[in-house]
């Protein structure tokens, strides 16, 4: 049985209260809810965690014991070196996702400093990147 951690970056706590428009309505928990059930078909088992810090983020990479991870770093997405590094150092498939179309908003958003360590990148698609991610790793395993 494959195992996948999920982590949430920075803000996603607020999810269904900050910026519905751009993130929608749904919640964090609402979120991983519908993650774990969509695994659970295939009989992946899903860890989330949320952080607010990235030191505690990089902690998640480092220490878990999951065959592969599928990470929303938020804003840390264009800022982290830390996050990108711990990352690259564990060898592990990972998957960056977001909610939004980062492409498509602010210039800032636009490059992520942590996609050149990841397998893929799935944004603009609400909670259905996260679904997304999952099915690479339904089709392909948790391989680098």
């Amino acid at each position: 049985m494959q195992n996948i951690l999920v982590i949430h970056g920075p803000n996603l706590n607020l999810l269904g209260k900050r910026d519905t428009e751009q993130y929608g309505t749904k919640t964090l928990a609402q979120i991983d809810t519908r993650i774990k059930a969509h695994a659970g078909q295939y009989g992946i088992k899903i860890a989330t965690k949320q952080s607010n810090v990235e030191g505690e983020i990089v902690n998640m990479v480092q220490e878990t014991t999951a065959s592969g991870m599928i990470i929303n770093p938020g804003g840390y997405t264009h800022t982290s070196v830390a996050i990108r590094d711990a990352i690259e150092g564990v060898g592990k498939p990972v998957i960056e996702v977001h909610l939004s179309n980062i492409r498509a908003r602010e210039e800032f958003r636009h490059t992520s400093i942590i996609a050149p360590v990841c397998i893929g990148q799935i944004t603009g698609l609400g909670v259905y990147s996260y679904i997304l991610a999952i099915e690479y790793f339904v089709q392909f395993g948790a391989r680098k």
